[in-house]
């Protein structure tokens, strides 16, 4: 089957769906919203920066990020996130009428079996210009449906324009398929749910985790008890404000912990709350790491920490349990289905510092719990997110949706 994928290029997620559809034995198609490195393997690309993709920020870096004119960009949207946020939702959906239509001839010239939009803003939007009679498939990420698609009106009615156009819905949240039915996804069309990266390779996450082992990880004491926040910043859903303040409160309890933040290396905002808070002695605050190295981090570390409040399930968190890695998460919806309080992991109200500290101290305080939480995480794990049974799912529901159109008289 050809696939044409909508997504953005740069991102690790895409990167992993794009090795899992070559493993299913798909020819592939990627249309990037946001200029990036070639991907191996792909039979072609194409960059339609939609909502100035071109000059965003991001939780992902290319060469292009670090040098020339990109590197002189990158840093103004990274001091400036909530303003350029606050813009593309405004100036991003009015985009559309430029890339949509270009779009389409693509779809039209290519004649793929099948589109999918890695995600609602703003690849499923420009997604849900694929011409009728191809079929469209739109994933739903966990703040699509409940951030950003109210962050304007041109927003809200984008989103609905994608979810009525979509033939099929992927999710990696119960309540995200609910409330796509809220948003305009016709009920009778068939939806799935399967981690957004496409499912965890508990083979080759070990693997690759053991070749990077110790690589880099100089800056680690030995024998202190870690707690990693692999989130970034993510403006809107993530409360690093709330993870900085809970910080002192939990060196109270426990004085030698070491807090470790990949992806915050040179953020404007992290380094104000560590300076603010006099907390630089207990945090490291890491560029972006490799795959592995983040994989073998999350084995090194006692707790996973994620304060979101606009979150779907993050891929950190499944490959944190795969890992061992206690996790401490807010208390939303989509966490839910995951997350057994006090049994295999922590839930905290997102807005309040205390509530993380406190929920941060007895997880570092119970090393039994995260022994047998460790144990129950594994087993979720394979029985819901390993890569092969994901992919098998995946390959049905794409199946499922090309016959469907093969039987439509325009098809014909």
């Amino acid at each position: 089957m050809h696939i044409l994928l909508v997504a953005d290029g740069r991102s690790p997620t895409t990167r992993r769906w794009i090795l899992g559809l070559q493993a299913m034995q798909h020819r592939v198609t990627v249309v990037s919203t946001f200029p990036c490195e070639e991907i191996p393997g792909v039979e072609g690309m194409v960059t339609l920066p939609v909502a100035f993709g071109g000059m965003a920020g991001g939780q992902v870096t290319t060469r292009r990020a670090t040098t020339g004119s990109g590197g002189r960009v990158r840093p103004l949207v990274s001091r400036f996130r909530g303003l350029f946020l606050r813009g593309r939702y405004g100036f991003g959906p009015i985009s559309l009428a430029w890339y949509g239509p270009r779009f389409r001839r693509l779809a039209a010239e290519l004649q793929p079996d099948l589109v999918h939009g890695l995600r609602i803003p703003f690849e499923g939007m420009l997604a849900a210009y694929t011409p009728p009679g191809i079929p469209l498939v739109v994933s739903v990420w966990g703040n699509d449906l409940t951030l950003h698609a109210h962050g304007s009106r041109w927003m809200a009615e984008a989103t609905r324009r994608t979810l009525r156009r979509a033939d099929g819905l992927m999710a990696d949240a119960q309540r995200d398929t609910r409330l796509a039915r809220q948003w305009g996804f016709f009920p009778n069309r068939p939806s799935l749910v399967v981690p957004g990266s496409g499912g965890i390779d508990l083979a080759e996450m070990h693997r690759t985790r053991e070749e990077a082992e110790g690589s880099g990880m100089e800056y680690l004491p030995a024998g202190v008890p870690i707690v990693i926040n692999p989130r970034g910043f993510r403006p809107g859903s993530v409360r690093n404000d709330v993870f900085f303040q809970a910080i002192p409160l939990v060196l109270q309890r426990s004085p030698k912990t070491v807090f470790v933040c990949p992806g915050m290396a040179g953020q404007p905002e992290a380094q104000r709350w560590v300076q603010r808070l006099k907390i630089g002695e207990h945090v490291r605050l890491l560029p972006f790491l490799t795959q592995g190295q983040l994989w073998d981090l999350f084995l090194r570390a006692a707790v996973t920490v994620s304060v979101s409040e606009h979150d779907g399930t993050p891929n950190t968190l499944l490959e944190a349990m795969a890992l061992g890695c206690f996790p401490v998460v807010g208390d939303i919806e989509s966490l839910r289905e995951w997350i057994t309080p006090g049994v295999n992991g922590l839930l905290v109200e997102p807005a309040k510092p205390q509530s993380l500290a406190e929920a941060l101290a007895a997880a570092l305080d119970r090393p039994g719990l995260r022994s047998s939480a460790a144990e129950i995480n594994l087993r979720l794990i394979q029985q819901r997110a390993e890569a092969n049974l994901v992919r098998s799912q995946v390959q049905v529901f794409y199946q499922r949706l090309f016959d469907a159109a093969q039987q439509q008289p325009s098809a014909a």
